[in-house]
C-alpha cells in the first residue's frame, strides 16, 4: 500500500512539473514585456536580461507625454484606457444580461426546431470578423454610427451573445427542475424562479462567461480600428496608430502600456478564479459518473 501511494505521488509530481514547464513557456512573452517596461530606450533594443531598472516609461505614460525625435507627444493613455474599460464593461454586461435570459428561455421553453435556432445563433461566430467587416463598415457609415460609443458597444454585444447563450444554456440544462416546479406550485412568478432559484446556482457559468467575454472584447483590434474615432479609440488601436508606427518605435513605452493594460484582466480572472474553474469543469464529473 505504501509503495502504491509513492508511485501515484511521483506521477503527480511529474505531471505538475510538466504543467509548470508548459505554463512557464507560454508565460515567457508576458515576462519579456514586463521586463522591457522597466528598460531604458537603449536597453529595450538589446535582448539582455541584466539591465538597470527605470520607471521612466511609466512616468511618461501618466504624465501623458514622451519624447519622439525631440518633440513631446501626448499619449492620451487615460482617455484610451477609459474607452477600453467602458466599451468592454458595457458590451459584456449587455451580452450577459440578454444572453442569460435568452439561454434560460431556450432551456425551459424549447421551441419547435430549437436546435436549429441555436445552430443559427452559433453560426454568427463561425465567420472570421475580417470577412464581415466590409458590410458592417458600410452599414455603420450609412447609419452614422461610426466613431461613437453606441455602435461599437452594440457590435461587441452582438458578437458576445452567441457565446453567452450557448454557455449559459448548458448550465441551465444541468439544473434539477424539482425545486423550480415546487416554487411555481407555491405561486412564485417565473421571474422570481429565475432570479432566486436558478441564477444563484449558475454563478460559475456567469463568471466563466464574463471572463471569456471580457478577454475577447478587451483584446479585439480589427473592428475597433475601423469603427472607432479619435475620441473612442481603445488601447490596442491607440498603441498601433500612435506608438507602433515609424522607425523610432518607443518599445519601452509600448511595453509599459501593455503591462498596465494586462492588470484589469488579470485582476478579474484572479477574483473569479474559483468560480471560473467550476465553470470550465461544470458537468464533467457528472457525465463521467453517468
Amino acid at each position: 500500500m505504501y509503495q502504491r501511494r509513492y508511485q501515484v505521488g511521483a506521477a503527480g509530481w511529474g505531471l505538475a512539473a510538466v504543467c509548470a514547464l508548459v505554463g512557464g513557456f507560454y508565460f515567457l512573452p508576458v515576462l519579456w514585456i514586463v521586463l522591457t517596461a522597466f528598460k531604458s530606450t537603449r536597453d529595450a533594443l538589446t535582448p539582455t536580461v541584466l539591465f538597470t531598472p527605470t520607471f521612466d516609461n511609466f512616468i511618461h505614460i501618466f504624465h501623458r507625454a514622451y519624447y519622439q525625435g525631440g518633440d513631446a507627444v501626448d499619449t492620451q493613455f487615460g482617455l484610451y484606457f477609459f474607452n477600453s474599460i467602458f466599451i468592454a464593461t458595457v458590451s459584456v454586461g449587455l451580452a450577459l444580461i440578454l444572453g442569460t435570459v435568452a439561454a434560460y428561455a431556450f432551456s425551459r421553453w424549447p421551441l419547435k426546431g430549437n436546435d436549429t435556432y441555436l445552430f443559427l445563433i452559433l453560426t454568427t461566430r463561425m465567420l472570421p470578423p475580417i470577412i464581415i467587416i466590409i458590410p458592417i463598415f458600410v452599414m455603420f457609415r450609412i447609419t452614422g454610427m461610426t466613431g461613437g460609443y453606441p455602435g461599437i458597444i452594440l457590435l461587441y454585444t452582438a458578437f458576445n451573445l452567441p457565446f453567452t447563450i450557448w454557455i449559459m444554456k448548458s448550465f441551465f440544462d444541468e439544473l434539477p427542475r424539482d425545486v423550480e416546479d415546487a416554487a411555481r406550485t407555491e405561486g412564485s412568478s417565473e421571474w422570481s424562479v429565475f432570479f432566486r432559484i436558478c441564477l444563484p446556482q449558475v454563478k460559475a457559468g456567469l463568471a466563466a462567461t464574463v471572463t471569456f467575454g471580457l478577454i475577447l472584447t478587451w483584446n479585439e483590434f480589427l473592428i475597433a480600428l475601423l469603427l472607432t474615432g479619435s475620441e473612442t479609440r481603445t488601447v490596442p488601436v491607440a498603441m498601433g496608430a500612435n506608438l507602433g508606427g515609424g522607425l523610432n518605435v518607443q518599445w519601452g513605452l509600448l511595453a509599459a502600456i501593455e503591462t498596465i493594460y494586462l492588470i484589469p484582466v488579470v485582476l478579474v480572472t484572479f477574483v473569479l478564479q474559483n468560480q471560473l474553474l467550476r465553470g470550465v469543469t461544470f458537468g464533467t464529473i457528472r457525465q463521467t459518473v453517468r
